[in-house]
């Protein structure tokens, strides 16, 4: 228990830093415009980078370091925050009230950060523990992070989570220049907070439109433009095929590519087999002839079983196609919603399929054909539209550009089934064969592997578990069972879906590596001890057998990947 002369102490001691801290703010009173200074701590460690804050009275800015495409304002008068979005020379605002954002919670304690007396508060934002010290004594105002207790005066400290730390290491009080402060003449574009944060978004990267709502059926009449031109959608293969040629960007370090892909049914209520894919043309024989001409043009691949598959492996003269996106379309999304309202069941509009492609990079650059099949027998068939997405590197991912050497091997997926080319059913007699060559100067060399497999009917591969295996020189590198439990997952996604008597749905059951609605992932394969020179690469599945006019095939494709030493 204290004794009353302690109490008198510690009284004393408490009346004396109160009265400091209003003498303090009295010695400010007129001291309403400075520049703070903040840096940035992890685990106690010094991060590197600044972050300044202008204020002057009733205004002020949050200014990071480097370019900005984002300016931040806090207008204490309104009690209002402004954020300006500037974006391919547009201007976006968002206004949004101090009341808006979280309260804070009073802590007890008093620290001094920057020689100036810092009450405590804590606040919660999507489950981060976030602490702050902050002075309302002074007239000079703000907050380094425009979301943190932007109305609670001057923000000298916060720290994320116990380790992450922004802190003022320094105030000058000096007259703010207009030029630092930067105050818009006037607010433009005033956006709610959704539409303004879809606008921030995707202000961060770039986006490169493939294709727009393109329809991909069977049975249209092909009128093709002219010759070869750009940037205009060419049709094949009785229309289950379109082909653009793009011209994409140069790519810089550490940056990533995801593709994009956005379907719904416009009348095909079944399952289908869909894949995006680059032609190679810097060979004698392209696919793009195939294409124009037929498929007769393509190199043949001589299976044991007596059939010819055309264009399925690489040869001296010609490269298959480089499969940037495997997918299946659901069940009819989109055209079978109305005829299939189940109460509860709240069908998707399309189906997005989103993949990151960064390791096939070097082959998108510069102009290239980029096309996108889906198979169907449907007049009204699919709608789709493509994207490629660039998105920068993070810090610290700079240096030089990986010059990675890419070979398509073999591609099985009959992208002009309409057009006659063979299912991939070589694999009942013998396994896929190809030679290729490996220039020397090369690391990290692996095969990026692709496979699902077809034929649905109760014994059909599609609804079996089978065994891929990869030889590379007779020497088995890699074997695996492909196959997915995970199908009912996306249940809302198949309208048209059948249902069985046992409350399954078609759509949900398990399948070789692929569910309705979904993309199917390669596998990368290291091949550590690949020496330069020739090699021979087979994949072997077991086949199985046909039942009346119902048989299996394996869409298998492999891409081999190296960088350059």
């Amino acid at each position: 228990m204290l004794t009353l002369p302690s109490m008198k102490v510690l009284l004393t001691g408490c009346v004396l830093f109160f009265m400091s801290t209003s003498l303090l703010a009295q010695k400010n009173t007129d001291v309403s415009q400075a520049v703070v200074t903040y840096k940035f701590r992890s685990n106690g460690k010094d991060l590197g980078g600044e972050l300044k804050l202008f204020t002057n009275g009733t205004q002020a800015r949050i200014a990071r370091q480097g370019a900005q495409t984002e300016q931040q304002f806090l207008q204490f008068k309104e009690g209002a925050t402004y954020q300006v979005l500037n974006s391919s020379g547009v201007s976006y605002t968002l206004k949004k009230p101090f009341s808006d954002y979280v309260k804070a919670e009073m802590l007890p304690g008093i620290d001094t950060i920057a020689g100036v007396p810092c009450k405590k508060a804590k606040l919660f934002i999507r489950s981060n523990t976030i602490e702050i010290w902050y002075n309302n004594d002074l007239k000079i105002k703000g907050t380094p992070m425009i979301t943190i207790a932007p109305g609670m005066g001057l923000v000298l400290k916060m720290i994320r989570n116990g380790n992450s730390e922004t802190i003022a290491t320094n105030i000058d009080y000096r007259k703010i220049k207009a030029e630092e402060l930067n105050w818009p003449s006037k607010w433009s574009n005033l956006l709610d907070e959704p539409a303004y944060q879809r606008q921030i978004i995707e202000s961060r990267y770039q986006t490169v439109q493939i294709f727009n709502d393109e329809q991909i059926n069977f049975g249209r009449k092909i009128d093709n433009p002219a010759g070869e031109q750009a940037n205009l959608t060419y049709h094949f293969s009785g229309g289950t095929v379109i082909l653009k040629k793009v011209k994409l960007p140069e790519t810089s370090a550490g940056q990533h590519l995801f593709a994009e892909l956005v379907q719904r049914s416009n009348g095909d209520a079944y399952d289908r087999t869909g894949s995006v894919f680059m032609i190679p043309v810097d060979k004698k024989v392209s696919f793009l002839q195939a294409l124009q001409n037929g498929v007769q043009v393509l190199p043949v691949y001589n299976g044991r079983n007596g059939k010819k598959y055309q264009g399925v492996t690489a040869t001296d003269e010609y490269l298959p196609p480089l499969e940037l996106m495997r997918f299946f379309t659901s069940f009819g999304v989109g055209h079978f919603n109305e005829q299939a309202k189940i109460k509860g069941y709240n069908w998707a509009d399309s189906v997005v399929y989103k993949q990151d492609i960064t390791a096939l990079l070097p082959s998108l650059q510069g102009e290239v054909w980029i096309g996108v099949f889906i198979g169907n027998y449907d007049k009204g068939g699919h709608k789709a539209s493509l994207y490629f997405k660039y998105y920068p590197g993070d810090e610290g991912e700079g240096g030089n550009q990986k010059k990675d050497w890419m070979l398509p091997a073999f591609n099985t997926t009959n992208l002009m089934e309409m057009s006659g080319q063979e299912y991939a059913t070589m694999f009942d007699k013998d396994s896929l064969s190809v030679s290729v060559d490996v220039p020397a100067g090369l690391k990290n060399l692996r095969l990026r592997y692709l496979t699902t497999g077809h034929g649905g009917w109760g014994n059909g591969d599609e609804f079996v578990p089978k065994q891929n295996e990869i030889f590379v020189d007779g020497k088995r590198v890699y074997h695996f069972i492909p196959w997915r439990e995970d199908c009912a997952t996306y249940r809302m996604l198949n309208p048209a879906s059948g249902n069985f008597g046992n409350g399954l749905s078609s759509s949900d059951l398990s399948r070789s590596n692929w569910c309705p609605g979904t993309i199917t992932l390669p596998v990368e394969i290291p091949l550590p001890d690949l020496k330069p020179g020739k090699h021979t690469f087979k994949v072997a599945i077991p086949l199985g057998k046909p039942e009346g006019t119902s048989f299996s095939a394996w869409n298998v494709s492999g891409v081999l990947i190296g960088e350059r030493e």
